[in-house]
């Protein structure tokens, strides 16, 4: 059988294992019938990063491509740029910018207008992300109206200057929103923007840095027309208590997916806690992300805890302490209660700025089965105790270490691709990811044939190339 008699109907599971978009683009040159299939992968999620060469120079070309030929604008389901990711899943294809020049090289060209013909050509466009501070305008936005297919909408909330916040209005039948950043004007429209929108949305998020514009009165005056979420995240408000989460969760089915992070100093977890625990909302929680604060007794704030997801088939835990990096034994007893009762259901456990120590860790590894994600925070010199523990995972997709670092560090410690390699062959033959600290690998294999004619599978650390940010890279860490 030649490679041409082989069924249509394999050339897109064929197409589905290449991620380098480069190769996508060359497969689209083989013939037609390959650019059939392959036009569409290649333009439904496109990235650019600030770190890729020429990026604005890519950028323009981009929007150039996708204003001139509007059959391929129409394969985007997802158009983002300069994207600050804050660990959240995505369903949909994309095409990610992440790296939206404010000022580009025009030669003669209007650089608003193709950009703006290019985003109405995306007829099909399911999400939107523009999160670059001054670069979104309210021709833009407008644009984006566009689509009758748009569900998801994550920008920058800063319009001051840049676009007419009444505008966000408009977007009556959204399913996902986040704002980054927003200004008083943006926030003064949340509760007139949710009474349109807040039938369909299911998943919102808030992120500021330290800013008090969002306050508990702002959560509670727009939380009657917030009754279908299943995802809410709030990060870096220091005015939200758990007065305006609880006004959130109280008016809402159960909640599948909660983020605390950076919130009020005065945030009682207790009377969240004792809350949530009259009521079914967190029955069905499978995510949670919560950051520690310091000015908090640690011990108190671990049984709240304990106690607010007592009955939650919890899946992804997340937890990182605000603040400088810290190591505290009474954490120990923690773990393993978290474990004692999530560990059955647990896919994902993630730490950062703390330090595990080594027994919670191997508890981890013998008592969660199904753990697919694992981040943690050790010393250098545990390594070759943590090689021990990790044939104890049997799913394991994702490893991630960080070393602890000192404030008075001047660079990060590294670990030698030789490092990496030997604590890959620990692991489960399911591991495809492997990271420490900024460096991240994919972990690749490659079939070989012995002097005696036997096949082999050698593991080989590669290039990351994957379009998806590292999930250690998406935590917030205030």
């Amino acid at each position: 059988m030649h490679f041409l008699d082989l069924p249509l109907d394999i050339l897109p599971l064929i197409l589905s294992h290449l991620q380098n978009t480069h190769h996508l683009a060359l497969t689209c040159c083989v013939n037609k019938i390959f650019y059939q299939f392959a036009a569409p992968r290649l333009y439904e999620r496109i990235s650019i990063y600030s770190w890729h060469k020429h990026r604005k120079t890519k950028v323009l070309q981009l929007f150039g491509t996708l204003s001139r030929y509007p059959h391929l604008a129409r394969y985007v389901r997802r158009l983002g740029q300069d994207v600050l990711r804050f660990g959240h899943d995505l369903s949909y294809s994309l095409v990610e910018i992440r790296d939206f020049p404010k000022a580009l090289p025009h030669d003669g060209i209007n650089i608003l207008e193709v950009v703006i013909s290019a985003v109405r050509n995306c007829t099909n466009l399911r999400s939107c992300t523009w999160t670059r501070d001054g670069s979104l305008s309210s021709e833009i936005l407008e644009a984006f109206l566009c689509s009758t297919e748009l569900h998801e909408l994550e920008i920058n909330g800063h319009n001051d200057g840049n676009y007419d916040a009444s505008i966000l209005r408009s977007f009556s039948n959204l399913r996902r929103i986040s704002l980054i950043m927003p200004s008083s004007s943006v926030v003064a429209m949340l509760p007139s923007w949710m009474s349109v929108t807040g039938n369909s949305l299911h998943s919102l998020t808030l992120i500021c840095k330290s800013s008090p514009i969002i306050t508990d009165t702002v959560l509670e005056s727009m939380a009657a027309d917030l009754q279908s979420l299943q995802y809410f995240y709030i990060t870096g408000c220091p005015k939200v208590s758990h007065r305006g989460i609880w006004s959130i969760l109280s008016v809402n089915p159960p909640i599948h997916g909660l983020g605390l992070e950076g919130l009020s100093s005065k945030f009682n977890m207790h009377e969240l806690a004792r809350l949530c625990s009259q009521s079914p909302i967190l029955h069905q929680l499978r995510s949670i992300t919560l950051t520690i604060n310091r000015q908090i007794p640690l011990q108190t704030w671990m049984q709240d805890v304990l106690q607010l997801l007592a009955f939650s088939p919890l899946e992804v835990f997340q937890i990182y302490s605000t603040g400088a990096f810290f190591e505290s034994p009474m954490t120990y007893d923690f773990w393993r209660e978290i474990v004692n009762a999530h560990g059955t259901r647990l896919t994902r456990f993630s730490v950062h700025r703390m330090l595990v120590g080594l027994e919670p860790i191997e508890d981890i590894c013998r008592r969660c089965p199904n753990l697919e994600q694992l981040f943690i925070v050790i010393e250098q010199g545990s390594l070759v105790t943590l090689q021990s523990f990790l044939p104890m995972v049997p799913k394991l997709q994702a490893l991630h270490i960080n070393y602890p670092v000192e404030a008075h560090t001047a660079s990060l410690p590294v670990l030698l691709p030789s490092e990496a390699l030997q604590i890959v062959q620990h692991c489960s033959s399911s591991l495809t990811q492997i990271g420490c600290n900024a460096e991240v690998w994919q972990v690749r294999r490659s079939i070989e044939i012995d002097s005696s004619g036997r096949l082999h599978t050698r593991r080989f650390l590669a290039k990351y190339e994957s379009p998806d940010i590292p999930e250690p890279f998406l935590v917030v860490r205030i």
